[in-house]
């Protein structure tokens, strides 16, 4: 007769050995070893034969395994939606790297000082500094300005880093993207939605089974420019919660040209950021996600 019992511990490196980092003098470019954890496994076996005692001096084997956990760079990670994607990670227990151009932002707050933030420039980083470890990059790129610029940072930056991604082995690679709104083609041919929907193909192709692109219309929360805080909620949360009531009524509306300008629900930057965190984790979760996609996928996440 055979048996075998299992007991297990796990053991995690002391404080100073799961982050080394190796600064420049201006701490905006680093290198950082992956953090593991190790786990040991003990296994005894035993074999007898019928009607023989068993040996209570059986052997016992050690196993042990280096366990990884979730690690993420959030491109942009300073800004409105980065931040919150950062600090809902951060509380989820994984580990963040934020790349943005200004690094480190000015305001203070526990998780702030958990997230590691490297300053740079998508088209000219060192992605080998950035990409080590990764287990998914999260990108927040985008911004409006002339047709030139917008087609640069909405797509080309975008399709940059889905690239450095893939060539590093990084598994997942998810995008915000935005609303279509349903706007007529012609209103589509601006460099902003252009410059979205040519990242959204680059992750889809490159990423087929494990991309992720998020659409969610007007974001709300409370966003930081220049040292002072707009209160986007004040408006978005009501209005969310006013369509939501309205839905039914407003239903037989939303096949207009434009509609959804008015009737596309604002979404809570904190809902974008917890539906991020599913996508880290999750790894049947891929594909293109609407707003209310967004909202589910949320709200599983802060059950």
């Amino acid at each position: 007769m055979a048996s075998v019992s299992y007991s297990a511990a796990i053991f995690a490196p002391p404080t100073s050995l799961n982050r080394a980092l190796f600064l420049s003098p201006q701490n905006s470019h680093f290198s950082l070893l992956p953090k593991t954890c190790s786990c040991r496994v003990s296994i005894k076996c035993s074999y007898a034969e019928a009607g023989v005692k068993e040996d209570s001096n059986s052997a016992t084997i050690d196993v042990m395994a280096d366990i990884k956990t979730e690690r993420i760079v959030v491109l942009g990670g300073s800004g409105f939606v980065g931040s919150a994607i950062c600090k809902a990670a951060v509380s989820k227990g994984i580990e963040v790297i934020s790349l943005s151009r200004s690094g480190r932002p000015s305001y203070s707050g526990s998780w702030v000082d958990q997230v590691t933030w490297m300053s740079g420039d998508v088209f000219y980083v060192n992605w080998d500094e950035v990409l080590v470890g990764a287990t998914a990059v999260v990108s927040t790129l985008g911004g409006f300005g002339s047709e030139e610029q917008m087609q640069r940072i909405n797509g080309e930056a975008n399709v940059v880093a889905v690239r450095a991604a893939k060539d590093f082995g990084v598994p997942k690679f998810i995008l915000i993207s935005v609303h279509d709104y349903n706007l007529p083609s012609f209103l589509l041919q601006s460099g902003y939605f252009t410059g979205k929907r040519k990242a959204e193909l680059e992750v889809l192709s490159k990423y087929p089974n494990s991309g992720v692109v998020l659409r969610p219309g007007f974001i709300y929360g409370k966003r930081r420019v220049d040292g002072f805080e707009i209160p986007l909620d004040l408006i978005g949360k009501p209005l969310e919660r006013f369509l939501s009531a309205t839905e039914n009524f407003s239903k037989p509306l939303s096949s207009l040209p434009a509609s959804d300008l008015l009737l596309a629900p604002p979404v809570s930057v904190d809902d974008v950021a917890y539906a991020v965190v599913n996508a880290v984790g999750d790894d049947d979760f891929f594909g293109t996600f609407t707003i209310e996609q967004i909202k589910e996928a949320a709200a599983a996440t802060k059950v």
